[in-house]
């Protein structure tokens, strides 16, 4: 598939998602006792500014029909196999957002952190049904209708605002990815992807270093490039001591110099 193919077709879809059912979280209620002993009740929306302005009352009461699903490292969210209708909300974990070309080779659209909203969202113009969602560490996912949206989230003018805001920023950062797969070096686009990704990054205690949690494999998706040069940049990468790579993270060591390669384009 052509960079202006996808570009067209991932730029309307960008706050989407089928489902298909996938394990339930058999001990949930062990869940729910653990965090009420913090004295702090289960809730997928409290964490996520999106939903700053509902009541209390309207929270509990999306809480008790959005109970919390685990799914396992590399089980699937939802693919276009089986669509749903649905808003999903990331409690823990993380998951990775991905379409297939053509010609078999994926495509990461996003590694989605914890207060993340996605999902199929016809009613606002939002279709998502070449995508597949993936959670590359063990995730909690709460998941609402697209009646209850519609009930609680659009008929309140500042909670459709702000879902409509929330689309463009998505389907602009996007846009922005694809323009740098078809105009910049993939050194650049790397040391971009890894200061992005060192954001929500925890530093380590002792050194403040940020360490982020990806493989090669992962990156390379995300890259839009294959593993064998993304492993190539990546270790000479390590060689100017911009990074330092263990089994599954990536350490930050040099972020000016991220930041200067990151501007190359050439």
């Amino acid at each position: 598939m052509t960079a202006p193919k996808l570009n067209a077709a991932c730029s309307t879809t960008i706050l989407s998602a089928a489902t298909s059912p996938s394990k339930v979280w058999a001990p949930h209620e062990q869940e729910v006792e653990i965090l009420a002993e913090t004295g702090e009740p289960f809730s997928c929306l409290n964490a996520v500014e999106l939903f700053a302005d509902l009541t209390t009352q309207d929270m509990a009461s999306l809480d008790r029909i959005s109970p919390p699903r685990l799914f396992h490292s590399g089980e699937l969210v939802f693919s276009q196999a089986q669509p749903v209708s649905a808003l999903f909300i990331l409690k823990a974990g993380r998951i990775r957002i991905f379409r297939v070309a053509e010609d078999g080779k994926t495509l990461t659209i996003a590694i989605l952190e914890p207060g993340a909203v996605f999902g199929e969202m016809l009613l606002v113009g939002q279709q998502m049904y070449d995508n597949y969602a993936e959670a590359i560490e063990d995730s909690t996912v709460c998941q609402l209708s697209a009646g209850d949206v519609e009930e609680h989230f659009l008929s309140n003018p500042k909670m459709a605002v702000k879902i409509s805001r929330l689309l463009g920023e998505q389907v602009a950062r996007l846009e922005e990815r694809l323009t740098d797969m078809a105009l910049r070096p993939l050194s650049a686009r790397t040391a971009a992807t890894l200061l992005k990704l060192a954001e929500s990054a925890p530093r380590s205690r002792f050194t403040q270093s940020q360490a982020v949690k990806l493989t090669h494999e992962q990156l390379a998706g995300l890259l839009g490039a294959t593993r064998e040069a993304t492993s190539k940049t990546m270790s000479d990468f390590a060689t100017r001591n911009l990074i330092r790579q263990g089994r599954g993270r990536i350490v930050i060591e040099d972020l000016p110099g991220l930041r200067r390669i990151s501007r190359t384009t050439f």
